[in-house]
């Protein structure tokens, strides 16, 4: 039987969408009888859905959506599902050590053992090897205290830039297009700019099931306002296309093409802003300047007809998104992993802010390039905080020297201590595990066994380093490779702030006393810390109130300034986004506009400063298409491609604990066009191979037309049937982020 979409077109396109998703409830688990709310952050992904946590008798027995956030009070089912993760038979409440090396059993003892037993192999490795011998690998979802003081920690104590971690997977890229383009990472917009929007430019992003609540915000903007359009630009007829005006079904990794004959109709059809981008924009080839005549010939290569014969879209279809594009009041664009993910991730976001800062939908209300963040705390408690091996907090780089020199001052350190040279970004961790030159990584909130590319490859790094992991549930598949296991409190165990997409800082209070012997993260990083040897005054913290306290101004000395944000501020209000200098300023909506962005001087001649950029003007890129790494050949004849499905969050270390959401998703499969299947003699529920030039797996076929025919596709939840061994690790040159999305595969029918 093939599932066709047509079969469920019934009413509006919003309310399928969500309907067939199971969107947003405003009711969520309820235990009754609660003796009181506390206020957090939900645990997922990077919407930053505040929550309210019912507790009663000192356990938590409710949540629901808190009216004060940005989601209004709604969650989708796996925030709604968050209490029964908390008391998973899964969860780890005591420490563990392998004493007889990587082939013994994890056996549990005291705190006092474990950490000694994890921090020697730090102190020998530093003693014979030196600081870049030692490595931390962190994650978008650890709180900003705890990331904030890992950093500190190895960059000033133990003077090793070998910080690194899962965000250098998944939003790598949208910090180095952002940075590219405007000099300063974090987007110039909020989810507002989505309430005012005349049109969604959708790229790259399933909106509905990896965010669904903002996807809930996009639909309702479309309902109340039938004038909206809505482009989605995906190779997959996703469950987000319901929604489309025009879903533009592109050949897999020719997107760069397609959006530079976007910019080839504008500026042809005269539709471009040529006061806005005369007065505010640089053209830029390479590392040249170049006028607006030389990007318009530049543009010749991408009329309509020949970015057709790339991408397999229609040259009137191109003219028509184009003219979407431009003509609207204010249009907001939308991207994810589909654009990050890539070899060519930074030039994709450059190409989508050259939209942007082409027709002048940018800085003002409903007209804004917004990049969607995967993890609750990529933004704020990675990005901001400069914790991967390229940065330093605030936007700093860590190969400028006056940048260096900033930190030591406010650091408090002797000139020089901080190291010159960048440390090694993902990929050249985990191979400098394998060959031996990183002896020691301390991993934190995260799951690498999992989520890294090329996995056969990659993990032979995890069997080779001694490795210290923090962790809350037995079900991560890193625990197979880990030395010590350091069971970390979970979520409303403990106290910290998350940053979601919109630079909204949010605080999760404690609701209930960690479970078993776990113990907060911030804790078990300070006192491993001190055990390897980093001296107490570099970390003089009592609590995440006193990290935050010192970050807090720490920032007042960028135009990352939050210095406003104080902890007792975040504890009355559901969020505030910064910039915020003062306690009284209410949070910045529009940045780097006069007037709304505290950043920008208020006597300055300018409505628009860009003012990451020493000229205060934002690029716009001749950026060339570029194909994937590894296309479809004869040999490997199909595209693979992978992402999340609604009911499970990345690795399901969490969600494949409740079982209603692992009810909903058992496990993987493969999507595959009801053409293709044909040809291939393959039924719903066969199994069937994928076979690429690293591993091959057999998933059972779900035959639908989500898939365009030479395309398939598979989450990556399973921890059965984990897809990332089938995937290449090559990655962006300037973003070092690996390509998930694309790579060539056979499919054949088991016999």
């Amino acid at each position: 039987m093939t599932i066709l979409r047509r079969d469920f077109l019934k009413g509006t396109a919003a309310a399928i969408a969500l309907s067939v998703l199971a969107g947003p409830v405003r009711a969520a688990q309820s235990g009754g009888g609660e003796e009181k709310w506390i206020k957090g952050v939900c645990r997922y992904c990077g919407t930053g859905c505040g929550v309210l946590v019912g507790v009663k008798g000192g356990k938590a027995v409710s949540i629901k959506g808190d009216p004060r956030n940005h989601n209004q009070g709604l969650l989708c089912l796996k925030g709604a599902m968050l209490i029964p993760v908390i008391y998973s038979e899964d969860r780890i409440l005591k420490p563990m050590i392998r004493k007889g090396g990587k082939n013994d059993q994890l056996t549990e003892v005291s705190w006092e053992e474990a950490l000694d037993f994890a921090a020697n192999p730090f102190k020998k490795a530093l003693a014979e090897a030196g600081p870049a011998s030692i490595a931390y690998y962190g994650s978008g979802q650890a709180l900003t205290e705890e990331s904030y003081v890992a950093n500190k920690m190895w960059k000033a104590g133990f003077k090793s830039n070998n910080v690194d971690g899962n965000p250098r997977l998944c939003m790598a890229s949208a910090v180095a297009g952002y940075i590219t383009t405007f000099g300063k990472d974090e987007p110039m917009g909020t989810y507002n700019d989505i309430d005012a929007a005349s049109c969604f430019f959708i790229i790259g992003s399933n909106t509905s099931e990896a965010h669904p609540v903002l996807f809930q915000r996009i639909a309702k903007r479309k309902e109340t306002s039938p004038d909206v359009k809505i482009i989605v630009a995906d190779p997959r007829r996703t469950n987000t296309s319901r929604i489309a005006d025009v879903h533009v079904s592109f050949k897999p990794g020719t997107d760069l093409a397609l959006m530079n004959g976007m910019a080839h109709v504008i500026i042809r059809e005269e539709l471009d802003d040529a006061r806005f981008h005369g007065k505010y924009c640089n053209f830029v080839k390479g590392n040249d300047p170049v006028n607006f005549e030389e990007y318009k010939k530049f543009l010749d290569d991408y009329t309509p007809e020949k970015v057709e014969s790339i991408t397999d879209v229609p040259a009137a279809t191109i003219v028509k998104i184009a003219r979407m594009f431009a003509e609207s009041k204010g249009t907001v664009s939308l991207w994810c992993m589909g654009i990050n993910q890539r070899v060519r991730g930074v030039w994709a976001n450059n190409l989508i802010h050259n939209l942007h800062l082409l027709t002048g939908h940018i800085c003002r209300p409903g007209a804004t390039p917004l990049s969607l963040t995967g993890q609750p705390n990529a933004c704020g408690g990675v990005r901001d905080v400069g914790a991967l091996a390229h940065l330093l907090p605030n936007g700093r780089m860590v190969e400028n020297e006056a940048h260096r020199k900033e930190m030591e001052a406010l650091w408090n350190l002797p000139p020089g201590t901080i190291a010159p040279k960048m440390g090694r970004h993902t990929i050249a961790l985990f191979e400098g595990m394998t060959a031996g030159d990183v002896k020691a990584v301390f991993i934190h909130c995260t799951n690498p066994a999992h989520t890294l590319p090329n996995l056969n490859k990659l993990t032979k790094g995890l069997q080779t380093a001694f490795v210290v992991q923090t962790e809350c549930f037995k079900t991560a598949e890193t625990l197979k490779y880990a030395d010590v296991v350091l069971p970390a409190a979970f979520w409303c165990e403990t106290d910290g702030v998350y940053g979601c997409t919109e630079r909204r800082y949010s605080l999760t209070e404690q609701a209930i006393k960690p479970l078993g012997e776990s113990r907060p993260a911030l804790e078990i990083l300070m006192d491993f810390g001190k055990r390897v040897g980093v001296d107490p005054k570099l970390i003089p913290y009592q609590n995440a109130s006193d990290v935050w306290e010192e970050w807090r101004l720490l920032s007042a000395k960028s135009v990352y300034n939050f210095a406003g944000i104080t902890r007792a501020r975040l504890k009355k209000e559901s969020g505030v986004k910064w910039p915020c200098p003062t306690e009284n300023h209410p949070g910045t909506y529009l940045r780097y506009v006069r007037d709304d962005d505290p950043m920008v001087p208020k006597d300055h001649p300018n409505k628009v400063f860009f003012y990451g950029k020493p000229d205060g003007k934002a690029v716009i890129f001749l950026r060339p298409y570029d194909p994937p790494f590894e296309p479809a050949d004869a040999e490997y004849p199909f595209v693979l491609t992978t992402g999340r499905v609604i009911d499970h969050w990345h690795t399901a270390t969490m969600t494949g604990t409740v079982p209603e959401l692992r009810k909903a998703y058992p496990g993987a499969y493969v999507e595959i066009n009801p053409e293709d299947a044909k040809k291939l003699s393959i039924v719903n529920g066969d199994p069937v191979v994928l076979e690429t030039r690293r591993d091959k797996l057999t998933f059972p076929a779900r035959i639908t037309d989500t898939c365009m025919p030479g395309l398939v596709f598979t989450p990556f939840f399973d921890p059965k049937l984990m897809v990332n061994k089938l995937f290449h690790d090559a990655a962006d040159p300037i973003s070092k982020e690996p390509e998930y999305k694309i790579c060539a595969t056979k499919v054949y029918k088991v016999s």
